[in-house]
């Protein structure tokens, strides 16, 4: 549900949501110097769009908070999650157990076991701070396929 203090408090430090507030700040506790949408990613979906994640972590474990995850959210990351299969792409949901839509029996957890992504609820957990991927990511990843422009 949308809360306009919190929507307005967040914005005057920088982010969309409470939930960004939130891991932002268990970031700095655990001592990691983790920048906020600091990279871009290529993706074609009809055209060439570009993704920018919430958080990148020093080892490499990209994570995005959702609060609503929309049937737009979830397609761009399925489409993303092809053409970039390198990248650990993880979700952290103000509340794992929200149903899809009403009429779905399906909760943001099972949509991403069903899709092979990681997801907690509220905080990242420890074992992901502390996992050695070590992937270096640039600022900038490219569209891996044959670009098509018309």
């Amino acid at each position: 549900m949308f809360n306009a203090k919190s929507y307005a408090a967040s914005k005057r430090k920088g982010y969309r949501s409470g939930l960004e507030v939130q891991v932002q700040q268990q970031l700095t506790e655990a001592k990691l110097d983790v920048g906020y949408e600091t990279i871009k990613i290529e993706w074609e979906d009809l055209a060439y769009r570009k993704y920018t994640p919430d958080f990148i972590l020093p080892n490499g474990v990209i994570i995005e908070t959702k609060g609503l995850f929309t049937p737009t959210d979830r397609r761009k990351h399925i489409l993303i999650q092809k053409q970039h299969p390198e990248l650990d792409i993880r979700f952290i949901f103000t509340n794992s157990n929200k149903k899809l839509n009403k009429k779905s029996k399906t909760t943001y957890a099972k949509w991403c076991e069903k899709h092979e992504f990681l997801y907690a609820t509220k905080v990242i957990p420890k074992e992901w701070l502390n996992c050695n991927l070590e992937i270096d990511i640039p600022e900038f990843i490219n569209f891996k396929g044959i670009k098509h422009y018309v």
